[in-house]
C-alpha cells in the first residue's frame, strides 16, 4: 500500500465514523479527487459532505471556521501547500484565536491539509515547505504525513483536540510504500515511543549510536537511505526520530535517545532561517546542556527560491546524497 492509499482510506473511515466531518477543497469531488487522488470515492460515498469549493483559499479556511463553529468538524484540503499562505490570515487571526479569545474554550475542530515538498519539478510556488510560517501560533498543532505513522489517528487526535491543526504532506511521499520492517534490507526496527509528539524510533539495535537523526516524516525515505549508507560503507552507526506532531514541540520523550547519542542532527525541509530545526536544536540543548558531546547540527536546504529545473532543485533541495555527506563530514572533524 502507498500512503498516499492509505491517507485515502484514513478519510473514508473518517467519514463513515463520524457523521459530523465534513470536506472542503478545490477539486476535491470526484472524479477528480483532489489534485493527487487524496479524496478520491468520498462525494461519491457521502456527497452532502464532500464540498468542491471556488479558487479562493482564504474564503474557504474562513468558511470552514464558521462550520466548526456551528457544530461541525471540517478537513480542509488546500491543493497545493504554497497556497496556504492566502488562508494565512483566518488560520491565525481566527481559527487559531477562536479556541480562548472568548472568554471560555471554544472547540475549533479543523484540520488544513496541504501537499508540501519539491522533488517533482513544479517550481517555485508549487514545491516549498511552509512549516516555519505557522511555528508558535497558540492553539495551532502542525503535524506532517508520515510512512510510519497511521493518518486515521492524526486527523482524529487532531479533529478530538478541539483545537485547529495543519497536517503537512510531502508529495513524493505519496508513491512511497508504507513502512514495513523490510525497507533498506531489513536493517532497521521500528519502535513507537509515544509521548506528546507520538514519536517512532528506527535503529538498528540498541547500542549507543554514533548519529541520532531527528526528522519529519516526510525526510524519511530520503533520511534512511543515508543511514544505511553510512552504516554499511563507514560502519558509522544512526537512528531516526520521528514524530507526528511537530508542533507544540514534545522533546522530553525522547531526551534520554538524544542524550546517549555522539551527535545529533535535525533535519528539516523547509529553507534555513529560522524554523522548525533551530526551535528543535535549542528546546534539545536547554535540556541536555552539560550532557551533549557536540553541539547539536541543522541540515536545511539554503534560503533560496526553488528552480524548476530538475537538475538545478536537486541541488537546491535536501537529497538522500546530502544527508550521508553531513553525516560523514561531521564524523572527520
Amino acid at each position: 500500500m502507498r500512503v498516499i492509499e492509505r491517507l485515502n482510506g484514513a478519510l473514508h473511515e473518517l467519514f463513515a465514523t463520524d457523521e459530523r466531518v465534513l470536506l472542503l477543497g478545490e477539486d476535491v469531488a470526484d472524479p477528480y479527487g483532489g489534485a493527487f487522488g487524496a479524496t478520491r470515492g468520498l462525494s461519491d460515498r457521502f456527497p452532502d459532505r464532500v464540498w468542491s469549493t471556488p479558487i479562493s483559499e482564504q474564503a474557504t479556511a474562513g468558511v470552514a471556521a464558521g462550520l466548526a463553529l456551528g457544530g461541525d468538524r471540517v478537513v480542509v484540503e488546500v491543493m497545493f501547500g504554497d497556497f496556504i499562505t492566502l488562508s494565512f490570515d483566518p488560520i491565525v487571526n481566527f481559527l487559531s484565536k477562536c479556541v480562548t479569545m472568548y472568554g471560555r474554550r471554544t472547540p475549533m475542530p479543523v484540520v488544513v491539509r496541504c501537499p508540501v515538498g519539491g522533488n517533482r519539478g513544479y517550481g517555485p510556488t508549487h514545491s516549498q515547505h511552509p512549516l516555519k510560517h505557522f511555528l508558535g501560533v497558540p492553539n495551532l498543532s502542525l503535524y506532517e504525513l508520515s510512512a510510519l505513522h497511521d493518518p486515521a489517528e492524526q486527523l482524529r487526535r487532531a479533529l478530538d483536540s478541539g483545537e485547529p491543526a495543519i497536517l503537512f504532506e510531502d508529495k513524493v511521499l505519496y508513491t512511497r510504500p508504507v513502512w514495513s520492517p523490510a525497507a533498506e534490507g531489513g536493517l532497521f526496527t521500528a519502535e513507537r515511543l509515544g509521548g506528546a509528539g507520538d514519536w517512532v524510533r528506527l535503529h538498528t539495535g540498541e547500542e549507543a549510536p554514533d548519529w541520532t537523526v531527528i526528522a519529519p516524516g516526510g525526510l524519511t525515505p530520503r533520511v534512511l537511505p543515508a543511514l544505511r549508507e553510512a552504516l554499511v560503507e563507514e560502519e558509522v552507526l544512526g537512528e531516526l526520530l520521528v514524530p507526528s506532531r511537530l508542533f507544540p514541540l514534545d522533546v522530553e520523550t525522547v531526551l534520554d535517545r538524544v542524550a546517549a547519542a555522539t551527535r545529533v542532527l535535525v533535519v528539516e525541509e523547509g529553507p534555513a532561517g529560522g524554523g522548525w530545526g533551530g526551535e528543535v536544536a535549542r528546546h534539545l540543548t536547554e535540556r541536555l546542556w552539560g550532557r551533549l558531546r557536540h553541539p547539536v547540527r541543522v541540515l536545511q536546504p539554503p534560503c533560496a527560491v526553488i528552480p524548476a529545473a530538475p537538475h538545478l532543485e536537486r541541488d537546491v533541495l535536501l537529497q538522500e546524497s546530502t544527508v550521508h555527506r553531513a553525516l560523514l563530514e561531521a564524523e572527520r572533524v
